[in-house]
């Protein structure tokens, strides 16, 4: 890969990473059911309008949006708006990359090879120092929510896999179509019409001015460039060249959250957050080997 390809995957990666941070931004303005609705809403409009509907059976379009945009970013956000620090969360949320290998065992039959499972049992076990440390904190709750955010994006991912889109691009941006309408009646069932009222009313003040920016990043920039981005890199490099890139996202997650919210982890979580990604890169390096031109899902990094 070329020095400023290379370049591009870190961007792409700094720019997910400080994704976390808009959305930490958007949800001290909007409640979280209602926010996740909106933030896809203003996806899908100019993706109906402008996008060709990607050529893939229905139902695995379906189930894209249903665990990609709906599962996962109801636990993230819920996660998020309960008290999970936004650096930690950026790593939280890629166990959802062993939670993929062991759906795909169980409910495709997909082989996964002894390092594979090495990779998985390293990474929980990063996990588990991560969970410990939450719980001393007393913020259990929070951390097993963005946890379940990332078995929500697994199920995406498995939906992703049988589509077999030709145009990953246009898959993620059309997932975003099936997110508002569940998203936004959960809203009204939990949030209820009331919180969602009152945030709007206060929504277009100048302290309401963060919060905008920060869905402005999630959708244009998070979304359309970042996404973008990956998707020209994975079609002109083999997947296992590209994909480890994404590990960096939580190094640029929990740098933002540090330089702007002043997040200090702890050294217990540092260290569970080490363990995880070096789980992570192990599981991937026999895959890499192996299925080197299969095509990898876009990861949503928030």
């Amino acid at each position: 890969m070329p020095v400023r390809h290379r370049l591009l995957a870190v961007a792409v990666a700094v720019i997910w990473g400080v994704n976390f941070l808009a959305i930490h931004a958007s949800l001290t303005q909007f409640p979280p059911f209602f926010l996740v609705a909106l933030r896809f809403l203003l996806i899908a409009i100019p993706t109906v309008i402008f996008v060709p509907r990607p050529k893939v059976p229905l139902r695995w379009l379906i189930g894209y949006g249903l665990g990609f945009g709906v599962a996962q970013f109801i636990f993230l956000y819920w996660g998020m708006a309960a008290g999970m620090p936004t650096g930690l969360a950026s790593l939280v949320l890629q166990i959802s990359g062993p939670f993929t290998l062991v759906l795909g065992a169980v409910l495709l039959g997909e082989k996964v090879r002894r390092l594979q499972w090495v990779g998985i049992g390293v990474a929980m076990a990063g996990m588990v120092l991560v969970g410990v440390s939450r719980a001393q904190a007393a913020a259990i709750v929070p951390f097993l929510l963005v946890l379940a955010g990332g078995l929500g994006w697994a199920f995406g991912n498995l939906a992703s896999r049988l589509a077999k889109p030709p145009n990953a691009l246009h898959l993620t941006l059309w997932m975003s179509v099936v997110v508002p309408v569940p998203m936004l009646l959960l809203s009204l069932l939990t949030e209820g019409p009331a919180q969602i009222a009152s945030s709007l009313a206060g929504a277009f003040g100048p302290e309401a001015v963060p919060a905008w920016i920060g869905l402005a990043y999630t959708c244009v920039i998070g979304t359309a460039v970042g996404s973008g981005i990956w998707t020209w890199l994975l079609a002109r490099h083999p997947a296992g060249v590209v994909a480890p890139f994404s590990m960096l996202v939580p190094v640029a997650g929990i740098l933002a959250a540090a330089l702007v919210l002043g997040e200090r982890p702890t050294w217990l979580e540092l260290l569970g957050g080490v363990v995880v990604v070096t789980g992570v890169m192990i599981g991937s390096r026999r895959a890499r080997v192996a299925r080197v031109a299969e095509p990898l899902a876009v990861p949503a990094a928030g």
